[in-house]
Protein backbone atom coordinates (compact mmCIF):
# COMPACT_ATOMS: atom_id res chain seq x y z
CA UNK A 1 0.00 0.00 0.00
CA UNK A 2 1.31 3.42 -0.95
CA UNK A 3 0.28 6.64 0.80
CA UNK A 4 0.47 9.91 -1.09
CA UNK A 5 -0.51 13.34 0.26
CA UNK A 6 -2.03 15.63 -2.34
CA UNK A 7 -3.34 19.08 -1.38
CA UNK A 8 -4.19 17.98 2.17
CA UNK A 9 -6.04 14.89 0.95
CA UNK A 10 -4.69 11.43 1.71
CA UNK A 11 -4.83 9.10 -1.26
CA UNK A 12 -4.30 5.40 -0.78
CA UNK A 13 -3.41 3.41 -3.88
CA UNK A 14 -4.40 -0.21 -3.49
CA UNK A 15 -3.90 -2.69 -6.28
CA UNK A 16 -6.61 -5.35 -6.14
CA UNK A 17 -7.66 -7.67 -8.94
CA UNK A 18 -5.92 -5.45 -11.47
CA UNK A 19 -7.68 -2.24 -10.40
CA UNK A 20 -6.41 0.84 -8.63
CA UNK A 21 -8.89 1.83 -5.96
CA UNK A 22 -8.95 5.04 -3.98
CA UNK A 23 -9.86 5.69 -0.37
CA UNK A 24 -11.84 8.54 1.07
CA UNK A 25 -10.70 11.75 2.75
CA UNK A 26 -10.85 10.27 6.25
CA UNK A 27 -7.67 8.25 6.66
CA UNK A 28 -9.07 6.94 9.96
CA UNK A 29 -12.36 5.77 8.47
CA UNK A 30 -13.66 2.48 9.81
CA UNK A 31 -12.83 -0.68 7.92
CA UNK A 32 -16.43 -1.00 6.76
CA UNK A 33 -16.57 2.61 5.56
CA UNK A 34 -13.37 2.17 3.58
CA UNK A 35 -14.73 -1.02 2.03
CA UNK A 36 -18.00 0.69 1.11
CA UNK A 37 -16.12 3.51 -0.57
CA UNK A 38 -14.02 1.12 -2.63
CA UNK A 39 -17.01 -1.02 -3.56
CA UNK A 40 -19.10 1.98 -4.64
CA UNK A 41 -16.27 2.88 -6.98
CA UNK A 42 -16.27 -0.65 -8.42
CA UNK A 43 -20.05 -0.64 -8.85
CA UNK A 44 -19.97 2.65 -10.76
CA UNK A 45 -17.84 1.08 -13.49
CA UNK A 46 -20.57 -1.23 -14.79
CA UNK A 47 -23.71 -0.75 -12.67
CA UNK A 48 -25.70 1.72 -10.62
CA UNK A 49 -27.50 1.34 -7.28
CA UNK A 50 -31.11 2.45 -6.96
CA UNK A 51 -32.09 4.59 -3.98
CA UNK A 52 -35.27 6.06 -2.49
CA UNK A 53 -35.61 8.80 0.12
CA UNK A 54 -37.40 7.88 3.40
CA UNK A 55 -38.17 4.47 1.90
CA UNK A 56 -38.41 2.62 5.22
CA UNK A 57 -40.01 5.32 7.38
CA UNK A 58 -43.18 5.71 5.35
CA UNK A 59 -44.69 5.37 1.90
CA UNK A 60 -47.82 6.03 -0.15
CA UNK A 61 -50.67 5.64 2.37
CA UNK A 62 -48.68 4.03 5.21
CA UNK A 63 -46.21 4.80 7.97
CA UNK A 64 -43.89 2.76 10.20
CA UNK A 65 -44.51 -0.59 8.55
CA UNK A 66 -42.15 -3.36 9.72
CA UNK A 67 -39.47 -4.06 7.09
CA UNK A 68 -41.65 -2.34 4.52
CA UNK A 69 -41.01 -0.07 1.54
CA UNK A 70 -43.08 0.77 -1.52
CA UNK A 71 -40.20 -0.42 -3.69
CA UNK A 72 -40.15 -3.77 -1.91
CA UNK A 73 -43.92 -4.07 -2.32
CA UNK A 74 -43.45 -3.73 -6.09
CA UNK A 75 -40.22 -5.66 -6.67
CA UNK A 76 -39.62 -7.88 -3.65
CA UNK A 77 -36.47 -5.94 -2.73
CA UNK A 78 -35.79 -2.76 -0.82
CA UNK A 79 -33.81 -0.06 -2.64
CA UNK A 80 -30.05 -0.52 -2.36
CA UNK A 81 -29.73 3.02 -1.00
CA UNK A 82 -32.07 4.37 1.68
CA UNK A 83 -32.29 8.12 2.29
CA UNK A 84 -32.81 9.62 5.73
CA UNK A 85 -32.77 13.25 6.89
CA UNK A 86 -31.49 15.09 9.98
CA UNK A 87 -34.08 17.89 9.87
CA UNK A 88 -35.23 17.20 13.44
CA UNK A 89 -31.73 17.36 14.89
CA UNK A 90 -31.90 21.12 15.58
CA UNK A 91 -34.51 23.79 16.25
CA UNK A 92 -36.66 21.27 18.10
CA UNK A 93 -37.33 20.47 21.79
CA UNK A 94 -34.80 18.10 23.30
CA UNK A 95 -37.27 15.22 23.55
CA UNK A 96 -38.12 15.55 19.84
CA UNK A 97 -34.42 15.52 18.93
CA UNK A 98 -33.78 12.42 21.03
CA UNK A 99 -36.77 10.61 19.55
CA UNK A 100 -35.62 11.46 16.02
CA UNK A 101 -32.10 10.22 16.77
CA UNK A 102 -33.40 6.92 18.10
CA UNK A 103 -35.80 6.37 15.18
CA UNK A 104 -33.11 7.05 12.61
CA UNK A 105 -30.51 5.02 14.49
CA UNK A 106 -32.75 1.94 14.30
CA UNK A 107 -33.38 2.65 10.61
CA UNK A 108 -29.67 2.92 9.80
CA UNK A 109 -28.73 -0.20 11.77
CA UNK A 110 -31.50 -2.25 10.16
CA UNK A 111 -30.39 -1.14 6.70
CA UNK A 112 -26.75 -1.93 7.48
CA UNK A 113 -27.55 -5.38 8.87
CA UNK A 114 -29.61 -6.22 5.77
CA UNK A 115 -26.66 -5.18 3.61
CA UNK A 116 -28.13 -1.91 2.33
CA UNK A 117 -26.65 1.59 2.29
CA UNK A 118 -27.77 4.79 4.03
CA UNK A 119 -27.43 8.28 2.62
CA UNK A 120 -28.07 11.25 4.90
CA UNK A 121 -29.46 14.59 3.75
CA UNK A 122 -29.85 17.55 6.09
CA UNK A 123 -32.71 20.01 5.79
CA UNK A 124 -31.02 22.18 8.39
CA UNK A 125 -33.38 24.46 10.33
CA UNK A 126 -31.98 27.98 10.36
CA UNK A 127 -29.95 28.22 13.58
CA UNK A 128 -30.21 32.01 13.72
CA UNK A 129 -33.77 32.95 12.73
CA UNK A 130 -35.10 29.49 13.69
CA UNK A 131 -37.77 29.48 10.98
CA UNK A 132 -37.04 26.24 9.19
CA UNK A 133 -34.78 25.43 6.26
CA UNK A 134 -36.49 27.35 3.46
CA UNK A 135 -35.59 30.96 2.86
CA UNK A 136 -38.41 33.35 3.73
CA UNK A 137 -37.99 37.01 2.87
CA UNK A 138 -38.02 39.38 5.87
CA UNK A 139 -37.90 36.39 8.23
CA UNK A 140 -34.85 34.25 7.46
CA UNK A 141 -31.28 35.10 8.39
CA UNK A 142 -28.28 34.55 6.07
CA UNK A 143 -26.79 32.35 8.75
CA UNK A 144 -23.77 30.84 7.01
CA UNK A 145 -21.65 33.90 7.83
CA UNK A 146 -22.74 33.65 11.47
CA UNK A 147 -22.02 29.96 12.06
CA UNK A 148 -18.54 29.97 10.54
CA UNK A 149 -15.52 30.11 12.88
CA UNK A 150 -15.57 33.50 14.61
CA UNK A 151 -19.26 34.05 13.88
CA UNK A 152 -21.84 34.97 16.52
CA UNK A 153 -23.53 31.55 16.32
CA UNK A 154 -20.46 29.39 15.85
CA UNK A 155 -20.67 27.79 19.29
CA UNK A 156 -24.32 26.96 18.69
CA UNK A 157 -23.33 25.33 15.41
CA UNK A 158 -20.72 23.23 17.20
CA UNK A 159 -23.43 21.95 19.55
CA UNK A 160 -25.59 20.99 16.57
CA UNK A 161 -22.66 19.13 15.01
CA UNK A 162 -22.13 17.32 18.31
CA UNK A 163 -25.72 16.05 18.06
CA UNK A 164 -24.94 14.70 14.60
CA UNK A 165 -21.70 13.13 15.83
CA UNK A 166 -23.47 11.47 18.77
CA UNK A 167 -25.97 9.98 16.33
CA UNK A 168 -23.26 8.80 13.93
CA UNK A 169 -21.26 7.20 16.72
CA UNK A 170 -24.35 5.48 18.18
CA UNK A 171 -25.30 3.69 14.96
CA UNK A 172 -23.76 0.37 15.97
CA UNK A 173 -24.95 -2.99 14.75
CA UNK A 174 -25.42 -5.99 17.04
CA UNK A 175 -21.81 -6.99 16.44
CA UNK A 176 -20.60 -3.56 17.56
CA UNK A 177 -19.57 -2.21 14.16
CA UNK A 178 -20.52 1.32 13.14
CA UNK A 179 -22.84 1.60 10.16
CA UNK A 180 -21.27 3.71 7.38
CA UNK A 181 -23.31 6.58 5.95
CA UNK A 182 -23.04 8.95 3.00
CA UNK A 183 -23.45 12.43 4.53
CA UNK A 184 -24.72 15.14 2.16
CA UNK A 185 -24.91 18.51 3.92
CA UNK A 186 -25.97 21.87 2.41
CA UNK A 187 -27.41 20.26 -0.73
CA UNK A 188 -28.68 22.37 -3.63
CA UNK A 189 -26.52 25.22 -2.40
CA UNK A 190 -26.50 26.89 -5.82
CA UNK A 191 -30.22 27.67 -5.57
CA UNK A 192 -32.09 30.33 -3.61
CA UNK A 193 -34.74 28.24 -1.80
CA UNK A 194 -32.64 27.26 1.24
CA UNK A 195 -31.05 29.73 3.66
CA UNK A 196 -27.60 28.35 2.78
CA UNK A 197 -28.22 29.07 -0.90
CA UNK A 198 -25.88 31.00 -3.13
CA UNK A 199 -28.00 34.15 -3.03
CA UNK A 200 -27.60 34.42 0.74
CA UNK A 201 -23.95 33.59 1.33
CA UNK A 202 -20.56 34.34 -0.12
CA UNK A 203 -18.41 31.70 -1.74
CA UNK A 204 -15.74 32.19 0.92
CA UNK A 205 -18.15 31.78 3.83
CA UNK A 206 -19.77 28.69 2.32
CA UNK A 207 -16.40 27.03 1.82
CA UNK A 208 -15.29 27.98 5.35
CA UNK A 209 -18.40 26.40 6.88
CA UNK A 210 -18.09 23.26 4.75
CA UNK A 211 -14.43 22.80 5.67
CA UNK A 212 -15.14 23.39 9.35
CA UNK A 213 -18.07 20.95 9.29
CA UNK A 214 -15.99 18.10 7.89
CA UNK A 215 -12.96 18.86 10.05
CA UNK A 216 -14.95 19.18 13.27
CA UNK A 217 -16.92 15.98 12.74
CA UNK A 218 -13.95 13.98 11.53
CA UNK A 219 -11.00 15.34 13.47
CA UNK A 220 -12.52 16.56 16.76
CA UNK A 221 -15.73 14.61 17.30
CA UNK A 222 -14.36 11.29 16.06
CA UNK A 223 -16.87 10.54 13.32
CA UNK A 224 -15.21 7.96 11.09
CA UNK A 225 -18.20 6.34 9.40
CA UNK A 226 -19.13 9.19 7.04
CA UNK A 227 -18.51 9.53 3.30
CA UNK A 228 -18.97 13.22 2.40
CA UNK A 229 -21.04 14.18 -0.65
CA UNK A 230 -21.12 17.57 -2.41
CA UNK A 231 -24.34 18.13 -4.37
CA UNK A 232 -25.53 21.34 -6.04
CA UNK A 233 -28.71 21.61 -8.09
CA UNK A 234 -28.52 22.29 -11.85
CA UNK A 235 -27.14 25.83 -11.98
CA UNK A 236 -24.03 24.69 -13.83
CA UNK A 237 -23.10 23.84 -17.40
CA UNK A 238 -19.36 23.34 -17.05
CA UNK A 239 -16.80 21.87 -14.68
CA UNK A 240 -15.71 25.38 -13.72
CA UNK A 241 -19.26 26.37 -12.76
CA UNK A 242 -19.76 23.12 -10.85
CA UNK A 243 -16.61 23.74 -8.78
CA UNK A 244 -17.38 27.40 -8.03
CA UNK A 245 -18.03 26.59 -4.34
CA UNK A 246 -15.96 23.44 -4.11
CA UNK A 247 -14.22 23.27 -0.71
CA UNK A 248 -11.23 21.28 -1.94
CA UNK A 249 -10.14 17.69 -2.50
CA UNK A 250 -9.47 17.17 1.20
CA UNK A 251 -13.11 17.83 2.13
CA UNK A 252 -15.22 15.95 -0.43
CA UNK A 253 -15.52 12.23 -1.21
CA UNK A 254 -18.37 12.25 -3.68
CA UNK A 255 -19.55 14.55 -6.47
CA UNK A 256 -23.32 14.67 -6.69
CA UNK A 257 -26.10 16.53 -8.45
CA UNK A 258 -29.80 17.06 -7.75
CA UNK A 259 -31.72 17.31 -11.02
CA UNK A 260 -35.48 17.25 -11.38
CA UNK A 261 -35.68 20.03 -13.96
CA UNK A 262 -34.26 18.02 -16.87
CA UNK A 263 -36.27 14.87 -16.17
CA UNK A 264 -39.89 15.88 -16.67
CA UNK A 265 -40.73 18.37 -13.95
CA UNK A 266 -43.63 20.55 -15.16
CA UNK A 267 -43.75 18.22 -18.16
CA UNK A 268 -40.44 19.63 -19.42
CA UNK A 269 -37.69 17.27 -20.54
CA UNK A 270 -34.12 18.09 -21.46
CA UNK A 271 -32.39 14.74 -21.16
CA UNK A 272 -29.47 15.97 -23.24
CA UNK A 273 -28.72 18.62 -20.61
CA UNK A 274 -29.12 16.03 -17.86
CA UNK A 275 -26.60 13.73 -19.55
CA UNK A 276 -24.17 16.63 -19.98
CA UNK A 277 -24.31 17.52 -16.29
CA UNK A 278 -23.98 13.92 -15.14
CA UNK A 279 -21.01 13.53 -17.46
CA UNK A 280 -19.35 16.53 -15.78
CA UNK A 281 -19.56 15.00 -12.31
CA UNK A 282 -18.61 11.55 -13.56
CA UNK A 283 -15.52 12.92 -15.32
CA UNK A 284 -14.56 14.89 -12.21
CA UNK A 285 -14.80 11.76 -10.08
CA UNK A 286 -12.61 9.84 -12.48
CA UNK A 287 -10.07 12.65 -12.70
CA UNK A 288 -9.92 13.24 -8.95
CA UNK A 289 -10.21 9.57 -7.97
CA UNK A 290 -13.46 10.13 -6.09
CA UNK A 291 -17.05 8.92 -6.29
CA UNK A 292 -19.96 10.36 -8.24
CA UNK A 293 -23.70 9.85 -7.77
CA UNK A 294 -27.04 11.15 -9.01
CA UNK A 295 -27.95 12.28 -5.51
CA UNK A 296 -31.57 13.35 -6.20
CA UNK A 297 -33.98 13.14 -9.09
CA UNK A 298 -37.44 11.88 -9.93
CA UNK A 299 -40.73 12.69 -11.58
CA UNK A 300 -43.53 13.59 -9.16
CA UNK A 301 -46.55 11.27 -9.50
CA UNK A 302 -44.73 9.42 -12.33
CA UNK A 303 -47.46 10.01 -14.95
CA UNK A 304 -45.05 8.94 -17.72
CA UNK A 305 -45.60 5.16 -17.89
CA UNK A 306 -42.14 4.51 -19.38
CA UNK A 307 -40.16 7.12 -17.44
CA UNK A 308 -37.94 4.55 -15.73
CA UNK A 309 -36.54 2.94 -18.87
CA UNK A 310 -37.01 5.61 -21.54
CA UNK A 311 -35.91 8.67 -19.52
CA UNK A 312 -33.89 7.63 -16.48
CA UNK A 313 -32.23 4.37 -17.53
CA UNK A 314 -31.30 5.55 -21.02
CA UNK A 315 -29.67 8.62 -19.47
CA UNK A 316 -27.74 6.60 -16.91
CA UNK A 317 -26.41 4.23 -19.58
CA UNK A 318 -25.21 6.96 -21.93
CA UNK A 319 -21.77 8.51 -22.44
CA UNK A 320 -19.97 5.94 -20.25
CA UNK A 321 -21.14 7.80 -17.17
CA UNK A 322 -19.84 6.27 -13.91
CA UNK A 323 -22.24 6.83 -11.01
CA UNK A 324 -22.47 4.87 -7.76
CA UNK A 325 -26.21 5.39 -7.27
CA UNK A 326 -29.33 7.27 -8.32
CA UNK A 327 -31.84 8.32 -5.67
CA UNK A 328 -35.44 9.40 -6.22
CA UNK A 329 -37.32 11.52 -3.70
CA UNK A 330 -39.86 10.40 -1.12
CA UNK A 331 -43.39 9.00 -1.22
CA UNK A 332 -45.55 11.14 1.05
CA UNK A 333 -47.89 9.31 3.43
CA UNK A 334 -51.04 11.38 2.88
CA UNK A 335 -50.62 13.30 -0.38
CA UNK A 336 -52.31 11.61 -3.37
CA UNK A 337 -49.75 13.13 -5.78
CA UNK A 338 -46.44 13.65 -3.93
CA UNK A 339 -44.53 10.44 -4.65
CA UNK A 340 -41.49 9.53 -6.75
CA UNK A 341 -41.29 5.73 -6.57
CA UNK A 342 -44.08 3.38 -7.68
CA UNK A 343 -46.33 1.46 -5.33
CA UNK A 344 -48.65 -1.44 -6.19
CA UNK A 345 -51.13 -0.31 -8.82
CA UNK A 346 -49.28 2.85 -9.85
CA UNK A 347 -49.21 3.29 -13.65
CA UNK A 348 -45.42 3.04 -14.02
CA UNK A 349 -45.09 -0.31 -12.18
CA UNK A 350 -44.62 -2.48 -15.32
CA UNK A 351 -41.84 -0.19 -16.55
CA UNK A 352 -40.26 -0.04 -13.10
CA UNK A 353 -40.13 -3.84 -13.08
CA UNK A 354 -38.18 -3.65 -16.36
CA UNK A 355 -35.88 -1.09 -14.73
CA UNK A 356 -35.47 -3.39 -11.73
CA UNK A 357 -34.73 -6.44 -13.87
CA UNK A 358 -32.16 -4.69 -16.05
CA UNK A 359 -28.66 -6.05 -15.20
CA UNK A 360 -27.36 -2.48 -15.03
CA UNK A 361 -29.43 -1.58 -11.96
CA UNK A 362 -28.77 -3.03 -8.51
CA UNK A 363 -31.16 -3.20 -5.56
CA UNK A 364 -30.59 -4.31 -1.98
CA UNK A 365 -31.07 -8.01 -2.78
CA UNK A 366 -28.17 -7.75 -5.24
CA UNK A 367 -25.69 -6.61 -2.59
CA UNK A 368 -23.54 -9.18 -0.82
CA UNK A 369 -20.60 -8.16 1.38
CA UNK A 370 -20.83 -4.49 0.34
CA UNK A 371 -18.97 -3.59 3.57
CA UNK A 372 -16.18 -6.09 2.95
CA UNK A 373 -13.23 -6.66 0.67
CA UNK A 374 -15.04 -9.88 -0.30
CA UNK A 375 -17.62 -7.93 -2.30
CA UNK A 376 -18.09 -9.08 -5.87
CA UNK A 377 -20.38 -7.74 -8.58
Amino acid sequence: MKLIKIKNAYLFLLLTAGHFLFAQIDKNATKETKALYQNLKLISKKHILFGHQHALEYGHGWKNGPNRSDVKSVTGSHPAVIGIDLSDFSGRPKDVIEKAKETLRKNVIATYERGGITTVSWHFNNPVSENGFYWKDSVSSPAISLIKPGGSHHEKYKEILKTIADFANSARANDGTLAPMIFRPFHEFDGDWFWWGKKFTSREDFIAVWQFTVSYLRDFLGVHNFIYAFSPDVKFNSEEEYLERYPGDGFVDMFGMDDYADFGRDDKYNLEAGVKRLKIISDLAIKKQKLAAFTETGLESIPNKTWWTESLLKTLKSENIELAYVLVWRNDTTSPTHYYAPFPGQVSVPDFIKFYEDPFTLFEKDLKNIYSSKFKI
